[in-house]
């Protein structure tokens, strides 16, 4: 019996349009049918092939780590290295080994557990954070701090607010009187005796006030100019 069904599909294979007569059909031909089920069949034996080789390794790892002695091979399948470099490791006298024939090295796993350990304890001394070394600044402030007594000090900022002067007017009074100061960190600090015994016996200087200048009559208002008689100069008839 024929379907009376007609659908536009594109064949999976080949990208072609064709008209197929059933809701499952994936193919343009017959021909690209076949081609498929090859390339479908080839693909599944290539996946089995890898999951093969997959659990092969597996379990050779698996293998080699239970082994007690192993050979050059098979030590560098499992520390993964080239031969080369495991030669370099039995030479140097790192790794120890044994020729047991000519072209035969044994490598016992307890010395090659023995060879990482080994490798680690050599490492954490390097770890070690180094020592802080302080800066000449930092020295400073500490020989600072041991020589003066912060509690019995004022900072630049306590003293011009506690007695309302400028910072360049404090500036110019420790220099004037040749007081001692200390900077410890970022802040300058002045022995409160003697900023006390300076600014509270200082009577501040005011300048005179000017006296108002008083003007006299005369040269408040001064005379208006007389006129001078005007002289005749035409002679009189």
């Amino acid at each position: 019996m024929s379907s009376n069904i007609r659908l536009q599909r594109i064949c999976e294979l080949c990208d072609k349009e064709f008209i197929a007569r059933t809701t499952v059909t994936k193919y343009c031909s017959d021909t690209c049918s076949k081609r498929a089920y090859k390339l479908r069949k080839r693909a599944e034996k290539v996946e089995a092939s890898q999951a093969r080789t997959r659990k092969t390794k597996t379990e050779t790892q698996e293998d080699l780590k239970v082994r007690e002695f192993l050979t050059v091979t098979q030590v560098s399948k499992l520390i993964g290295c080239s031969r080369q470099n495991v030669y370099k490791l039995i030479n140097s006298g790192k790794l120890e080994a044994t020729n047991l024939l000519e072209k035969k090295t044994i490598v016992k796993r307890s010395d090659l557990d023995k060879l990482f350990e080994k490798s680690k304890s050599e490492a954490a001394p390097k770890r070690r954070s180094k020592p802080e070394t302080k800066t000449s600044a930092a020295i400073q402030d500490e020989v600072s701090a041991e020589t003066i007594d912060m509690s019995d000090s004022y900072t630049l900022v306590e003293i011009m607010e506690k007695f309302g002067i400028s910072e360049s007017t404090l500036y110019q009074l420790i220099k004037k009187n040749d007081l001692s100061k200390s900077k410890i960190g970022g802040n300058t600090y002045v022995s409160k005796s003697s900023i006390d015994s300076l600014l509270n016996h200082q009577k501040p200087v005011t300048a005179p006030r000017p006296e108002p200048i008083m003007e006299s009559d005369s040269e408040a208002s001064p005379e208006p100019a007389t006129a001078s008689p005007q002289m005749n100069l035409w002679p009189s008839e």
